[in-house]
């Protein structure tokens, strides 16, 4: 486990005790952990670990037994929405509509999260994510890896200080993960925080700065 309390830049986020206990078995406990700006965040261990039910106690969505989350200092539970507004998280169910079109599922995607960006910049985001020629298809038609890409193509848009990514490489091929690599490098790189899991082996850049927690 590494603890970040004795990291010199001032932490973003702040893991204060925390403890996650399912079906009356002890996940982890006393996890501390500062994460300033300008970190990634890589958080292993095996299936059942407690990874998922780390990401979401940042999140918010997930209350921990004991301990707190702290934002710039302040509990996250005390913050609600303005915490939310600064947070977007990609989760297992990556919410994509089989019924919408890639454009219109990127579309609804960011109008949740509380983003308005144009059709021309939706689009140019989906042609990044290597979507070209697909934008208006229906999602039902693409396949996994595709409908992934259509889900993080909204990494590219959004503001958010803190992404929070449970298993994003899932289903990616090479060139897709590279993009992804790349996106992540510069959410890095302009003093934001990225919090993933993943199974693959793969290498940010080494001039990220990057912190390494094992439950």
């Amino acid at each position: 486990m590494v603890d970040g309390r004795t990291t010199s830049r001032a932490a973003a986020l702040q893991l204060v005790g925390l403890r996650c206990v399912r079906a009356k078995r002890v996940l982890f406990s006393d996890l501390s952990l500062n994460v300033p700006g300008g970190h990634v965040l890589r958080v292993q261990g095996a299936n059942g670990a407690g990874k998922t039910s780390l990401l979401r106690m940042i999140c918010g969505l997930l209350a921990p037994h004991e301990g707190q989350v702290l934002w710039h200092g302040r509990p996250i539970n005390t913050l609600r929405e303005e915490y939310g507004r600064q947070l977007t998280f990609f989760g297992h169910a990556i919410g994509v509509k089989p019924e919408l079109t890639a454009l219109e599922n990127l579309q609804v995607l960011m109008a949740l999260s509380g983003f308005k960006p144009d059709t021309a910049a939706a689009l140019l985001a989906l042609q990044h994510a290597g979507l070209a020629g697909h934008e208006h298809a229906l999602v039902r038609t693409l396949s996994q890896g595709q409908r992934r890409r259509a889900a993080l193509a909204r990494l590219m848009l959004v503001t958010s200080p803190l992404w929070v990514l449970d298993e994003p490489f899932n289903a990616l091929d090479q060139t897709a993960i590279q993009w992804l690599l790349g996106l992540i490098t510069a959410q890095a790189a302009r003093g934001g925080i990225v919090v993933l899991t993943s199974h693959q082996s793969v290498a940010l850049d080494p001039t990220t700065a990057q912190l390494d927690l094992a439950l």
